[in-house]
């Protein structure tokens, strides 16, 4: 599929820098923790493990279909479908896990901070259901058409990576003081930060 390997090339660089939203920045853990906040800290990550997983194989899976020549368009809507689909998911996922778990207990703003980051994750999950639409509706039995309709998934997802990147940041807000500490400290965090670097999720 020559006519559209351009324009997938430039929906994978569009995802590059699609980090995975890990819950755990690297740093120490704290001697002396907070029992409540340790408690909300270990609800947090117990399920992140999974859904880092989850999005970081839609990643990967978006990125080998922008490579791919041999596919048929209608076998690379396919997959760009579903690889969205899983972001929505995934995202939607992490927003009802801290929405879930309340405000991070003895933080100043906790509640504030934590209310945004919700926000920003749901944006961002609504964004790649979007995406998944605009997919879907592609014209896949006139190649030039298919390219055509790449070309505009491709300029929104540059609107996604913004939206991913204010995300990022409301996670950073969260992730800070003494929530990092009680976030760091656990063993499900502490594996998410592991795989997301292992597998470069960073995108190339």
């Amino acid at each position: 599929m020559e006519g559209t390997k351009p324009v997938n090339k430039k929906l994978a660089a569009a995802l590059s820098g699609g980090a995975v939203l890990t819950l755990a920045l690297t740093g120490c853990t704290s001697d002396e923790g907070n029992p409540e906040l340790d408690a909300w800290a270990k609800k947090v990550c117990d399920a992140v493990p999974a859904q880092n997983a989850k999005i970081s194989a839609a990643y990967v899976a978006i990125t080998k279909a922008a490579k791919d020549t041999t596919s048929t368009p209608k076998e690379l809507q396919q997959a760009d479908s579903k690889a969205f689909q899983d972001l929505a998911d995934g995202y939607k996922a992490r927003a009802s896990l801290i929405g879930g778990a309340g405000a991070p207990p003895g933080v100043e703003d906790g509640a504030k901070v934590q209310k945004d980051v919700v926000k920003q994750l749901t944006d961002l999950s609504a964004a790649y259901a979007d995406l998944k639409k605009r997919v879907d509706g592609l014209n896949t039995k006139d190649q030039a058409k298919f390219a055509s309709g790449l070309k505009d998934v491709s300029a929104e997802m540059k609107q996604v990576e913004t939206q991913r990147k204010t995300a990022v940041n409301a996670l950073k807000k969260l992730e800070s003081g003494d929530t990092k500490k009680a976030l760091t400290s656990q063993e499900g965090c502490k594996q998410a930060a592991a795989a997301s670097e292992s597998a470069g999720v960073t995108g190339s």
